[in-house]
């Protein structure tokens, strides 16, 4: 049957018709990736987060599907459909998702492990969860880059926030400059802003690399024409972040 889009009734129809075909493909024929397709229609068509929240949980728990227990981990660090953030069970879905192999999950466990969430009921491990960034910077994951560049650019030690630590701190992960330049260099080549800004401070300064001010304007140019572009969204980016 063919749909007119522009039909508010042909629309309606069609998306009745989507959610019947969903249900049938994840409850009948037990299908695990259009189960996931269920959840992402409960959650952006009709809106209805807990219903959407049952059923990645049930993906993943059930079939081990990875992009379910990452969808449903995030749902339970924003608290999205519980009302209440529950960092423990957000990273143990985030956990699941990245022993099934998928390098977003594997980012987000690992930003839980480099920040101060012990009283929230993960206890910090700077250098699982450096390795864990690693696996999704594997994976080409831009902000992977940054955070592993952060945690090089001043050293790392659990118990600290990621920049609290001193020279004289004994670090879990030693400061290394130039592990820190290449890892933001590969972030801006991958999109990430804030890699790119980093990348601009360090020419600037001469931070592993000799100084230089034509480069550090070049990238410097690269944020700020981002910046234009997602001012509009109403977010900014801080010009530097990470060298404070």
């Amino acid at each position: 049957m063919a749909y007119d889009l522009k039909s508010e009734s042909d629309v309606k129809e069609y998306l009745n018709n989507l959610g019947i075909e969903y249900r049938f493909g994840c409850y009948s024929e037990k299908k695990p990736e259009v189960c996931h397709l269920l959840a992402d229609f409960l959650e952006a068509i009709k809106k209805d987060f807990e219903k959407a929240a049952k059923v990645y949980r049930n993906n993943c728990d059930k079939y081990n599907f990875a992009k379910s227990c990452l969808k449903y981990g995030a749902y339970c660090l924003t608290g999205k459909a519980a009302k209440k953030s529950d960092y423990k069970s957000a990273y143990d879905y985030f956990e699941k998702g990245c022993n099934l192999n998928e390098p977003f999950s594997c980012f987000n466990q690992a930003v839980l492990l480099v920040t101060k969430n012990d009283s929230l009921g993960v206890k910090q491990d700077v250098v699982k969860g450096a390795t864990l960034l690693e696996k999704s910077y594997a994976a080409e994951n831009g902000m992977a880059c940054y955070y592993l560049s952060s945690l090089y650019i001043a050293g790392a030690k659990n118990g600290s926030a990621i920049g609290e630590t001193k020279e004289k701190d004994n670090h879990d992960i030693p400061r290394n400059m130039e592990k820190a330049f290449n890892y933001v260099l590969k972030g801006c080549k991958l999109g990430n802003m804030y890699s790119c800004a980093n990348v601009s401070q360090m020419y600037a300064k001469g931070d592993e690399v000799e100084k230089n001010e034509e480069m550090s304007k070049k990238y410097k140019s690269i944020v700020l024409e981002t910046q234009n572009e997602i001012t509009k969204q109403s977010e900014t980016l801080k010009f530097g972040l990470g060298l404070d």
